[in-house]
């Protein structure tokens, strides 16, 4: 039994999709699609760059979006996969809005729209160099937990992304971050300053989530096939009653990749696939599960090859 994977943020780079968006006409239609929703040429950034431009949070989002649909499309109707016979469909964090498009629940107009002010309104909820995010190697939930609840109580540092047995993303203000790491360095634990511009999946992003609540809610969802695992539930979710008010407390919630993956296994899952840039989640779901298999898709050349 197959799962689809959707990769999150840090998984762009420039001329992502350029083989798919040279030799289909679908894609080109679907990045024209993209383009003319946000009323600018997003496509230009996606295969040309430059790469300034395309890491902005706002672009970056509805950018990986766009990849992962173009692929997932080239698959079902070029190469004639059935992906929607697949038992779920699961993205990290903006991925679940790949994966609700690709379900048929979402528009990729509005996709893109709502993706391009989710990172609008990310960006904006905490001035430039006051947030950070911090991956920690080599440390469980629980222990990362336990070093947390040491801190002082007026300190925001939060678990973002629970993504796998040994990695763990935390969030918070910029100078608990990094006095954090200091603390870990003294334990011999690794902690690693990841390269974004705002402290995504914790409270900090309240404003955030206050903002996209109203976008959401004047979003038409339709119910999706297969079943979409929440980030936010680590469970599948296909009451379009639920999946909203989901997506808007995702933004303050921590990414559950971890129980995600467990759960799907749980149900039966035995083969992951992972469609767009990168190779992120192909990487966590072996750290989750060394007997999972798992398959990314992310040129021509992967599909031949499988």
């Amino acid at each position: 039994m197959r799962a689809v994977l959707f990769p999150g943020q840090g998984s762009q780079y420039v001329g992502m999709g350029l083989d798919f968006y040279e030799k289909f006409d679908l894609v080109k239609k679907i990045f024209k699609t993209v383009d003319e929703a946000l009323n600018f040429s997003l496509s230009k950034l996606i295969l040309y760059g430059p790469e300034k431009e395309l890491k902005l949070t706002q672009n970056t989002q509805p950018a990986i979006m766009t990849v992962g649909v173009s692929v997932f499309n080239v698959l079902n109707k070029e190469f004639g996969f059935d992906l929607n016979k697949s038992r779920f469909f699961a993205g990290h964090s903006l991925g679940e809005y790949t994966s609700l498009v690709c379900a048929g629940s979402l528009t990729l107009e509005r996709a893109a729209y709502l993706l391009n002010k989710r990172g609008k309104f990310m960006q904006d909820s905490v001035p430039e160099g006051e947030g950070s995010m911090m991956a920690i190697i080599g440390m469980s939930l629980q222990e990362v937990e336990n070093e947390i609840s040491l801190l002082s109580k007026e300190n925001i540092c939060e678990i973002a992304n629970d993504n796998s047995n040994s990695q763990v993303v935390v969030s918070g203000k910029k100078e608990v971050i990094e006095d954090f790491n200091k603390k870990l360095k003294i334990k011999k634990k690794k902690g690693i300053i990841l390269p974004v511009s705002a402290p995504f999946h914790c409270s900090l992003m309240k404003k955030a989530a206050e903002n996209m609540k109203t976008e959401i809610e004047n979003t038409n969802l339709m119910k999706p096939k297969p079943n979409i695992i929440s980030n936010v539930t680590a469970k599948e979710e296909n009451d379009i009653n639920k999946i909203k008010p989901l997506l808007i407390d995702q933004i303050t919630s921590r990414v559950r990749w971890r129980e995600s993956i467990n759960y799907m296994i749980k149900e039966g899952v035995t083969d992951f696939l992972e469609i767009g840039p990168g190779k992120v989640l192909s990487g966590l779901v072996k750290k989750i599960n060394k007997d999972a298999k798992i398959l990314n898709i992310n040129s021509i050349q992967d599909i031949k090859n499988d």
